[in-house]
């Protein structure tokens, strides 16, 4: 196994921060649109994620250098007009911020590495409880998708 590089993991902290800082915007339309028992579970995921936003931040300033800032606002990945639509992008950001979650755990060190286990094993089980089922190997679509017949559940990056 090969030592990860400071510089790896500084990237891959900063890319964690900009997945919860989109996922803490998502959750802003998760709950507007969700119905009211699902409301609880979007708030709760809300906080889970504007909390793994602010330590990550603390993470970056302590590696030296300035956190990624939020963007004014983020493309949706589809229409979100319902509670069933609410549903499928909050199993999606939990999917992509898994995905980021899975890079720092490769690229991390020490705390770093333990805490971005902790938050990839939480996303997973906040998309089991969104999508009502698991894959295969949550942060990871390249082996989930090799697991299944199907494609990745991971939209591309290029939106939310």
């Amino acid at each position: 196994m090969t030592t990860p590089s400071p510089g790896g993991e500084l990237a891959a902290v900063q890319a964690a921060l900009a997945a919860e800082h989109a996922a803490v915007y998502g959750y802003g339309v998760v709950g507007a649109r969700v119905d009211d028992a699902h409301r609880a579970d979007a708030r709760a995921a809300y906080d889970a994620h504007r909390a793994h936003r602010d330590a990550l931040a603390r993470t970056v300033h302590d590696l030296g250098t300035d956190p990624v800032p939020a963007d004014a606002g983020y493309a949706l990945p589809f229409p979100v007009t319902d509670p069933a639509a609410a549903v499928r992008l909050a199993a999606v950001l939990e999917d992509r911020v898994a995905g980021a979650y899975a890079d720092l755990v490769r690229a991390g060190h020490d705390d770093v590495r333990r805490d971005a286990t902790a938050a990839l094993r939480a996303a997973a089980v906040r998309a089991v409880r969104w999508r009502g089922s698991g894959v295969a190997f949550p942060g990871l679509p390249e082996r989930a998708a090799g697991a299944t017949s199907s494609g990745s559940a991971t939209p591309s990056s290029d939106s939310l």
